[in-house]
């Protein structure tokens, strides 16, 4: 149960404008101008108060003198992504969360760079807002410095394989990457191939490969084959790495990424005429509910995507001034069986 409307801390940023402007020797006016983005600044000026302002952690704060200590009805949102399916569920969740109080969200996209969510952080927390919730661990260090410095609740969304800031809600993507590994070889598959995408930027999915490679290890497998795309995931690179994985090695169980990739190889064993599960098996991630309405329906692991947003929500929302403990809210995941392994 969400509780009401509280009053917040006073939060104002331990690193001061004049801190910036000593450590990038030039004027306090200069920094302003450069945080607001006004007026014409040297390019190799800018880079300096960057520099510092990184360095340090500064937020700039955009509710000046005695509206700084009204009470703050914003929580910020950073995710990676809208055009996949995963984090609008999310957002739905978050919304859901939000219904019962006096709070709305300010949802900004990252496109899956960490440089650009030190730009939207920054900028969220400029207006001080009563929390944020950001996807996953992998910030830069200003981020993690600004977001530590900031006192507002923090929640790190998707994954809990890592120590929060604050607060984590979401599954271990590495215990679910086992728990699939362990599923098929019990289904007697041997030989085992993966069809994934850029790991870089997918942190997530590099820590179901790896929970994956345990299990097969632990019953004396390996993966055999691999084709792994360098772009983000997507139903035609699945089609295309499927393809490309075939023609590297004879596999019984194709393992992916995600339920993109994975809807992918679906559509190129039906184009290939290759009979599933019996001749070649594939295994997705997220249980989307586009793998659920194929003809065969998609084997994968279901996360709790809508809960994972809601309990982000109920976690921050149920006291507003971040503890001392850090907490960790495991949102678990389910194997769906279905049709294709």
């Amino acid at each position: 149960m969400i509780k009401p409307k509280q009053r917040l801390p006073d939060r104002k940023s331990k690193v001061t404008v004049r801190e910036v402007a000593l450590q990038a020797d030039v004027s306090e006016s200069t920094v302003s101008r450069i945080m607001r983005n006004q007026g014409l600044v040297a390019e190799a000026t800018r880079a300096k108060v960057m520099e510092a302002v990184r360095a340090l952690g500064y937020v700039p704060n955009r509710i000046a003198g005695s509206l700084a200590s009204l009470d703050s009805q914003l929580v910020g949102v950073v995710v990676p992504s809208l055009s996949n399916i995963v984090f609008p569920e999310v957002l739905q969740g978050i919304n859901a969360g939000l219904k019962a109080s006096n709070y709305q969200s300010v949802i900004s996209i990252s496109d899956y760079d960490i440089d650009r969510e030190e730009t939207l952080v920054r900028g969220i927390l400029a207006w001080q807002p009563a929390a944020i919730l950001i996807t996953g661990f992998d910030h830069t260090v200003a981020t993690r410095r600004m977001l530590d410095q900031s006192g507002v609740r923090v929640v790190e969304m998707m994954d809990i394989d890592s120590a929060p800031i604050d607060v984590a809600v979401g599954m271990s993507h590495r215990r679910a990457g086992y728990a699939a590994g362990q599923y098929l070889i019990g289904k007697g598959y041997r030989r085992f191939g993966y069809v994934g995408h850029d790991w870089t930027a997918d942190r997530r999915a590099r820590l179901r490969y790896d929970g994956l490679s345990e299990a097969l290890s632990e019953a004396g497998l390996s993966i055999v084959a691999h084709a792994i795309a360098d772009g983000p995931s997507s139903v035609s690179t699945g089609r295309e790495q499927t393809a490309q994985l075939c023609a590297m090695a004879k596999v019984d169980v194709a393992v992916y990424s995600n339920d993109d990739m994975a809807v992918g190889g679906v559509f190129y064993c039906q184009g290939a005429g290759i009979r599933m599960p019996d001749q070649l098996a594939v295994f997705g991630f997220n249980g989307l509910e586009i793998g659920r309405e194929l003809p065969q329906p998609l084997s994968t692991v279901r996360s709790n995507r809508f809960l994972i947003g809601q309990r982000a929500i109920e976690a921050i929302l149920s006291g507003l001034e971040r503890p001392e403990t850090k907490t960790t809210i495991d949102t678990g995941f389910e194997i769906y069986s279905g049709q294709t392994a």
